[in-house]
């Protein structure tokens, strides 16, 4: 049966190429979990995308290029930090929307692009883009919270590190499904634990 990615779309221009385009970013990021960056081959690229092999290459040529940009897809889901006025609420659905994030492929082959230093250099600095938009989102909610004195003045690394942390530990050991219970209690801590060590002025 032919896959329906090769079907013509002449109802939607321009809305195969974006399909296309993010099967086989999918397909790659899939892969570099699976393989690593030097282990996948276009054609197992092209065979999970369900498209043809000329497709992979007319649209990276480079190979670097496709993991790349694989990688920097992820980012989409880690800008930001929402803004609701209620802190807790909007930490608690961070965590969650962090842990979601973590179980997709994509997260794997960000681990190893970050821990693999023979790789290359632009896979690491595109990894490490994407940790850098993470954390400069959590750094802008923070920053609100402090204006707000919903926080007090806080490291605003220390302050993700200690939030994400238990996520990333949770959901990377495989052991249980990481719930809303988990988020709220480790937001609760954290809380708990700034607003009771900071010295009041």
């Amino acid at each position: 049966m032919a896959s329906t990615v090769d079907r013509p779309s002449a109802r939607r221009p321009g809305g195969r190429t974006a399909r296309v385009r993010a099967q086989i970013l999918a397909a790659t990021a899939e892969l570099v979990a699976r393989d690593g960056i030097a282990g996948f081959r276009y054609e197992e690229v092209a065979e999970l995308a369900g498209v043809h092999k000329t497709s992979v290459y007319r649209n990276w040529p480079d190979r670097e290029e496709l993991v790349v940009e694989a990688l920097l897809a992820y980012a989409d889901d880690l800008g930001s930090v929402a803004d609701t006025g209620d802190l807790r609420r909007d930490l608690v659905d961070f965590l969650m929307a962090l842990a979601e994030s973590l179980g997709r492929p994509t997260a794997r082959a960000l681990l190893l692009a970050t821990q693999a230093t023979h790789e290359s250099p632009a896979v690491r600095r595109a990894a490490t883009r994407i940790l850098e938009v993470r954390a400069a989102g959590m750094g802008r909610r923070v920053d609100l919270a402090v204006d707000r004195g919903e926080l007090p003045p806080v490291d605003r690394s220390l302050f993700g590190e200690m939030l994400s942390g238990p996520v990333h530990l949770i959901v990377n050991r495989g052991i249980r499904p990481f719930t809303r219970a988990d988020a709220e209690r480790i937001v609760d801590v954290v809380l708990a634990g700034i607003r009771a060590t900071t010295p009041h002025t």
